[in-house]
This record gives C-alpha cells, structure tokens and sequence, in this order.
C-alpha cells in the first residue's frame, strides 16, 4: 500500500525528483537507506531485513528504483522470490531504458505482482506485473505521476485520487544552484497527512489495525537527481525512518 510520486521535468538542472512513502507491518524489521551490500558498492537503498532486500534504491549512475505491492499481494510469499530483489537488479544496471528491457525478461511466475518504477535523469518507465503471466513496460510521460497498488495516476485508487491532484496543485521544488530540503516544503506537508477523508487507507501517513497486525507509515522518503549525477553535482536524499509527521526527514550519505 505504498505510495511514490515522480516528477519528470527534462531541461532542468535537477530533472528527477521523488517522493515516496512506505507502507509496512511495523514488526517488519527495516535498516535506512545505505550501502548495505558489498556485492553492490555503488548502490544506496534501504534494507528490507525480513527479504534482504529493498523497497527503494538510488545507484551512483543516476538511477532510481522503487518496488510497490500490488492488490492483495501484501507481505511475503514463500514460493516466490522476494520483490526488494527487483530493486536491486535494477540498480546492477546504469540506464533506465537498459534496465526496464532486462527486467521484462524476467519469469513472472517467479514473483508476487508488482509495480515497478525504473527512472533516471532521462527516461523513467513502469514495469507492470499484474499476476496474468506478463511484465509489461510502460514508458511515463514527463509531468508528475503518483503510483500506489494499483495503476499509474489511477484516480480510482482512493489514496492516488486524494492526493495526486493536491501533488500537481502543489508547489514544485525549485532549487537556486544545490538541492535543499526547504523547497519540499509544500510536499512534505501532503507526506505528512493523515487525512483520508473518512478512509483511513486513503491517507498519505496511514496506521491500519489489520486484525491485530498494525499495517503504517514507516519510512518516507524524499531523492533529487541531478541532470548529471557524479559530475557538478550529486543525488541528495532525505529520509524519514518513521511517520513523517513524527520524526524529521534526515539526509542519508549518497
């Protein structure tokens, strides 16, 4: 029941920004983003402990990955290899249209579905397992787009239709020369917010009591990807390791 936001703009001095919020059983053990992998020293991503391996990533190229559920596949599947793997195959590979070509290659069978964002400083693409036997790939136009369990910009999703229009409606960050958490302002207040209008699963900041397992917000992040990652300028993250309304958004070392 994840949440992400990507906001496309080309020609900008920061062309890649993203917003995401996850959601988990909060017993699911969780490390913040790092570079936690010594098979993968070029790639910064949170540890799922519970799967070993990630729900959203950067790499040194440029590029960004990001895994969500897709409906009623929620939490681990045995018989299945686990999807954080996605994660971090995507980001073994420096280019988005690279990687969303290998990744669609993959055995579907293998995996619980899935909705998979793969973007970088140029192309961004939304690789769509839907449990039929298939992984589709969908290039996403430049503009913002928000994505949760279902489809790309789905307004039938209750949290997607809530918010995706407040995100378009709000003020884009915009940066003088470096990033800075200060131009996120007006999106951190809708990572921020609790209000579903009467559906609590339909907030951005959620807590959810699932017959005695409690389903929240635990982490929320905010990455600016510069136009050439590792020349002038670097990735800048900023990461929440709880309710985003509850604890400070943090830079994290990329």
């Amino acid at each position: 029941m994840s949440s992400l936001i990507l906001l496309r703009r080309p020609g900008n001095d920061w062309p890649l920004l993203v917003a995401a919020n996850r959601d988990e059983r909060v017993s699911r053990p969780a490390r913040p983003p790092g570079r936690h992998w010594p098979e993968w020293p070029e790639v910064v991503a949170g540890l799922d402990e519970g799967g070993h391996g990630s729900w959203l990533g950067i790499n040194d190229h440029g590029l960004v990955a990001a895994v969500l559920d897709r409906p009623d596949s929620l939490g681990p599947h045995p018989e299945r290899r686990s999807r954080g793997e996605l994660v971090l195959e995507a980001l073994d590979h420096a280019e988005a249209q690279e990687t969303a070509g290998a990744l669609a290659d993959l055995h579907p069978d293998a995996y619980a579905p899935f909705n998979l964002i793969i973007a970088d400083p140029r192309r961004a693409y939304w690789l769509r397992h839907g449990g039929d036997g298939e992984i589709r790939v969908h290039p996403i136009a430049d503009g913002l787009h928000m994505i949760a369990s279902t489809e790309l910009d789905d307004l039938a999703h209750p949290r997607v239709g809530r918010f995706l229009p407040q995100f378009r409606n709000a003020v884009a960050p915009t940066f003088a020369d470096d990033a800075q958490l200060a131009a996120f302002a007006e999106w951190i207040a809708l990572l921020q917010s609790r209000d579903g209008g009467g559906d609590a699963s339909a907030a951005m900041n959620l807590r959810l009591d699932l017959d005695g397992a409690v389903l929240a917000t635990v982490s929320s992040s905010l990455i600016a990807m510069p136009a050439y990652p590792g020349f002038e300028r670097r990735a800048r993250w900023w990461h929440a390791e709880g309710a985003p309304d509850e604890v400070p958004f943090v830079e994290i070392e990329t």
